[in-house]
């Protein structure tokens, strides 16, 4: 048997309310007025948090599926004549041709970064939705990483230098982006948007439920 989890106060249980712009606390009798420091209209919680989280996230998730399996671009060309290339046949010729470190970074930014965003948000997600109060540090630690890879999200231009990387045959070929850049950019947008509309906070309401 572990032992029991001492009583920890947070913002709620004292009745206050932190803006989740700037971190101010103020009394919650503000609840929908203007933060007094930074002007963010102040809430309990982010609206909707939970169902605008799963919203972006499983739309993401059924995208990553396209994003991977259609075409980044079509090369037409003299001499190789027409060539349909996906993230993973570019990360095999990189590797094939001798660029293995270009191959690990955009395998890492275009393939393994997305994953991991998602299995951390869902992991997040059902901690909240079952109510778990095991390791809610670790958990508010694990969504700022988030928000830090988040910054570097654009960390996928190497997707763009692995497609320069597979024609180089100039004013010869002519390069048309395919359908999976469009599934490749909604993924890396709307997985950005479900870290956003995550409210952290959510995974401290149920150490003040086990509390009380």
């Amino acid at each position: 048997m572990s032992a029991p989890l001492p009583a920890v106060s947070t913002a709620q249980s004292m009745r206050l309310l932190s803006c989740h712009a700037c971190d101010l606390l103020s009394a919650h009798t503000l609840e929908g007025l203007r933060c007094p420091r930074c002007g963010t209209v102040l809430h309990h919680r982010k609206p909707n948090s939970l169902a605008r989280t799963w919203a972006f996230l499983i739309s993401a998730m059924i995208l990553h599926i396209p994003a991977n399996l259609l075409p980044m671009m079509t090369t037409q060309s003299i001499i190789l004549g027409t060539s349909h290339d996906t993230i993973l046949s570019g990360i095999v010729h990189l590797w094939i041709s001798g660029s293995k470190a270009l191959a690990i970074l955009v395998l890492i930014a275009s393939v393994v970064v997305p994953l991991l965003k998602m299995m951390a948000l869902t992991m997040l997600l059902l901690a909240v939705h079952f109510r778990s109060i095991r390791r809610i540090r670790q958990q508010t630690q694990l969504y700022r990483l988030l928000e830090v890879i988040g910054r570097w999200s654009m960390l996928d231009i190497f997707v763009v230098a692995m497609l320069a990387a597979l024609v180089r045959a100039g004013k010869l070929a002519t390069i048309t982006p395919g359908p999976g850049t469009l599934a490749f950019a909604a993924v890396v947008v709307l997985t950005m948007l479900a870290s956003l509309s995550f409210d952290p906070r959510l995974l401290w309401d149920a150490l003040d439920a086990n509390n009380d």
